[in-house]
């Protein structure tokens, strides 16, 4: 493949999806200069500004700010995040910050035992949207020969000699999204695979909303306080510009476009955002209560699981409560997360992922051997971390190349022979499918055992206003 415009040869076989691997493998190499990314760059999302609203609509701004510490014009190269279910890119840029009072001033240098002095601030640059390019070129510094020759190899770099003071352009717009012939139909068995990783971290994630493997919780509320994650992330509330959509869309405050979300599901269930949430399930199918009194809670929630002396039952219904295909794939997991049953189902997913620790404890809770909290904890951070990674593995190497196939051409792979489908002829075939509105007037392919759907749905964002400023700026 030949670009024009820029004199350079690209790779045949060099997809973008291959090219963002190779930016993130040697990510520590690379430097980006900021200030034209900014320039060429068109934002894709609502623009949200720190505070919330009160009662009459007033937007209440945090008691802290964040102040830039580094005003390089040259930031490191940022990690990548492929959209799921939209054939989109985001590169996430961080930057080192502090946190500042805003009515004196003054830094904030130390939080619950933490010097908090260089914390670091992220932002999302959308690299693809909905299968278009968004950012043609990249300009960067290498400061790696062996980086620099592989991106040459690749075709994808200006310039044959390599300079770690030169800056090089990396282009993105002149390669296909996906690997040209690559088989991309083999997606039998993924959908359940992910399902049951999603489950199970959902229940871990709800154990562990209020829960540190690091801090105290008397930590945890002073971090908070000083609007900081349990990770020390900046966590500040955020809400709209607008209030009024309507008027908004009137004014040219935001703006539309459409979307196309694209899903794969079972003949079952038709997508992942059909299971319920962990905390929902709870509440919908079982009885928590404690073991020792009898005292039954009314608004039960997965946090409470990390007491020994809190139990699960079943909830009996009555003949009018409808059970769907979701609960009847969501209950076994739950049913062995908390020893109801022991149908290996979690001990299967912990050992694909290497939660090995973790099965272990529940096994041994099972059998009424006392587990320390702080042990448990340990290990459900320690398991979640790895459930997410191997999904998140399945999703890049299986799952995204489809998705960006379909959201780049509007059509399945050539190998993929199957009839579009209605919602409506879908639901006849398969009753117990469930549709959003949106699905409802999507298209439906059915590949094997597997069902592709593709919806359109309206997004909105804030047009972008040509005001670059690359000096330290606040928050």
């Amino acid at each position: 493949m030949h670009n024009q415009a820029t004199n350079i040869q690209t790779s045949d076989n060099l997809s973008l999806l291959e090219l963002i691997n190779i930016l993130e493998e040697h990510r520590n190499n690379i430097i980006i200069n900021l200030k034209k990314l900014q320039e060429q760059y068109q934002r894709k999302s609502v623009k949200r500004v720190n505070g919330y609203r009160d009662e009459n609509g007033k937007i209440i701004t945090p008691w802290l700010r964040t102040e830039e510490i580094d005003c390089s014009e040259y930031v490191d190269m940022g990690s990548f995040k492929l959209n799921h279910n939209t054939a989109t890119i985001n590169m996430l840029i961080s930057r080192k910050v502090k946190l500042v009072k805003v009515d004196d001033q003054t830094p904030v240098l130390e939080v619950a035992g933490l010097l908090v002095n260089d914390l670091n601030s992220f932002k999302n640059y959308m690299i693809v949207s909905d299968g278009k390019v968004n950012i043609k070129s990249l300009q960067v510094k290498i400061s790696s020969k062996k980086t620099f020759d592989l991106l040459k190899t690749k075709g994808v770099l200006n310039g044959e000699k390599f300079d770690f003071q030169r800056e090089y352009t990396i282009w993105l717009d002149n390669l296909p999204l996906v690997t040209p012939n690559q088989n991309l139909s083999n997606i039998g068995g993924l959908f359940e695979q992910l399902a049951e990783i999603k489950v199970l971290s959902s229940i871990i994630s709800a154990c562990l909303k209020d829960e540190s493997d690091i801090f105290i919780p008397e930590q945890l509320q002073e971090l908070r306080k000083h609007e900081l994650s349990k990770n020390l992330y900046i966590n500040f509330l955020t809400t709209n510009e607008y209030t009024d959509l309507k008027e908004a869309l009137a004014n040219d405050i935001i703006n539309s476009r459409y979307s196309y979300k694209i899903d794969i599901g079972s003949k079952e269930i038709l997508n992942l955002s059909k299971l319920h949430s962990a905390n929902k399930f709870i509440d919908r199918m079982y009885r928590v209560y404690n073991s020792t009194s009898g005292e039954v809670y009314q608004k039960p929630s997965l946090s409470l699981a990390l007491n020994e002396k809190i139990a699960f039952r079943h909830r009996l219904f009555s003949s009018r409560t409808k059970i769907t295909k979701v609960d009847e794939f969501m209950k076994p997991i739950f049913d062995d997360f908390l020893g109801l049953e022991n149908n290996g189902i979690v001990a299967n997913i912990l050992a694909k992922v290497g939660g090995d620790r973790l099965a272990q404890i529940l096994q041994e809770r099972r059998h009424g051997k006392s587990v320390s909290k702080e042990e448990l904890v340990v290990a459900m951070f320690v398991a979640n971390v790895k459930l997410k990674e191997f999904a998140e593995k399945i999703y890049r190497d299986r799952v995204c190349p489809l998705v960006f196939y379909i959201g780049s051409t509007g059509v399945l792979p050539n190998e993929m022979d199957s009839k579009a489908m209605t919602a409506e002829e879908l639901a006849t075939e398969y009753p117990h499918l469930q549709f959003s509105k949106d699905e409802q007037k999507g298209r439906f392919f059915i590949a094997g055992n597997s069902i592709i759907s593709v919806s359109k749905k309206t997004e909105y964002y804030t047009p972008t206003r040509k005001s670059v400023n690359c000096s330290c700026s606040t928050n």
